[in-house]
């Protein structure tokens, strides 16, 4: 398949490694963060750890939607479903992430609640011209790569005049993320940022600047499969050699640094920032999400329900939180594989399809740690 088999060549990406053992000097280490859980899943799927010098290490970032939002975000998810009688659809990940009270939305659902699950926001539209007597809440989560289908779902509306349709609005932003990382006190010390594939395709290379500009952490753009990671990695690699801070896109066939300006202009239209919004493992990080501007507030589900968000500590078992950071591995936490499982999950990051833990977990790549 074009633009896949030959990103998937072997022999192409053993060439590449013998690059970057070659290059990555002996005396030092490489502390590269791969903010995107894409990435991290292609990482641990193609063994490209395996392919690389023991001083070139990958750090897990909090580029996974479903793993970032904090519990209270879920627990108010549930209580739409649960008091107000709503329909409340979602993407599928999201319904088994751990709530408060040994909840979930999808135990919610065996409880009685409407809850159901989407493949797009055109579903949920359709859910709600097709039950004109319900109210219909999407629980609209992500990065910037979900955040368009959203703005046009609540121009549809508007144009409809779907009164039952409305959203609880969780989007949430990659850059102000990447801020926050390197902004932790005591944080990980990171060399360089392999930057996020889909995200990039809407918002283009250009908000990364400031990362090279102000902070000196290089930032190589890369797609999903595994030759574009490992030539990120090389590319990263040569610049922190070169002592060089730049904004890098190995990603050229969906990239660009302006981005998908269209794409922009329909989230500008429908969205705003929020002053502050809380993250999972990174706490409030000021103007890091989305909120809908006040000439679309009939479709804004938290002030059409008067659901207000309330903060609620993580498990203190599950080190989710610290993972997200980079300041752990999933194999560090202690209910890793044995508690907490993706039948099981206790942590957000061991649900999503994007998750480090699960990952870690569906790739083996923690026995060979073991």
């Amino acid at each position: 398949m074009k633009y896949v088999d030959e990103f998937r060549d072997g022999d192409l990406a053993k060439n590449i490694a013998a690059n970057i053992a070659g290059e990555a000097h002996a005396g030092r280490a490489y502390r590269l963060m791969e903010f995107c859980g894409g990435h991290t899943h292609a990482i641990s799927r193609y063994g490209l750890a395996d392919l690389l010098p023991p001083n070139v290490r990958m750090i897990h970032g909090p580029g996974c939607p479903v793993c970032v939002l904090p519990i209270g975000r879920i627990d108010q998810a549930i209580r739409l479903a649960r008091e107000q009688d709503v329909i409340l659809c979602t993407y599928a990940d999201t319904v088994r992430v751990p709530a408060s009270a040994n909840l979930s939305l999808m135990r919610a659902k065996a409880g009685g609640a409407d809850v159901r699950m989407i493949y797009s926001t055109q579903d949920a539209l359709k859910i709600a011209r097709d039950n004109p007597q319900r109210e219909v809440v999407f629980l609209a989560i992500g990065f910037e790569t979900t955040t368009p289908p959203t703005a046009v779902a609540i121009r549809q509306a508007a144009a409809e005049g779907l009164k039952n349709f409305s959203i609880l609005c969780d989007h949430v932003l990659t850059p102000a993320a990447m801020h926050a990382i390197l902004a932790v006190e005591g944080g990980v010390a990171l060399d360089g940022f392999v930057g996020p594939a889909h995200v990039s395709t809407v918002i283009g290379s250009k908000p990364y600047e400031p990362f090279a500009d102000d902070y000196h952490k290089p930032v190589v753009i890369a797609g999903f499969e595994p030759l574009d990671v490992m030539q990120a990695i090389l590319m990263l690699v040569r610049q922190v050699n070169d002592g060089r801070a730049a904004v890098e896109n190995e990603f050229t066939r969906a990239v660009t640094r302006e981005g998908n300006l269209k794409a922009q202009e329909l989230v500008a239209e429908v969205f705003e920032l929020r002053d502050a919004f809380e993250w999972r493992g990174l706490g409030s990080v000021p103007h890091s999400a989305l909120k809908l501007r006040p000439q679309f507030a009939a479709f804004d589900a938290e002030q059409k329900f008067k659901v207000d968000y309330v903060a609620v500590p993580d498990n203190k078992a599950c080190e989710c939180a610290a993972i997200l950071r980079g300041q752990k591995r999933p194999q560090e936490c202690k209910i890793f594989g044995t508690v907490c499982t993706p039948e099981n999950p206790v942590g957000s990051c061991m649900v999503s399809s994007e998750g480090a833990c699960a990952a870690h977990y569906s790739y083996g790549r923690f026995r060979e740690t073991a």
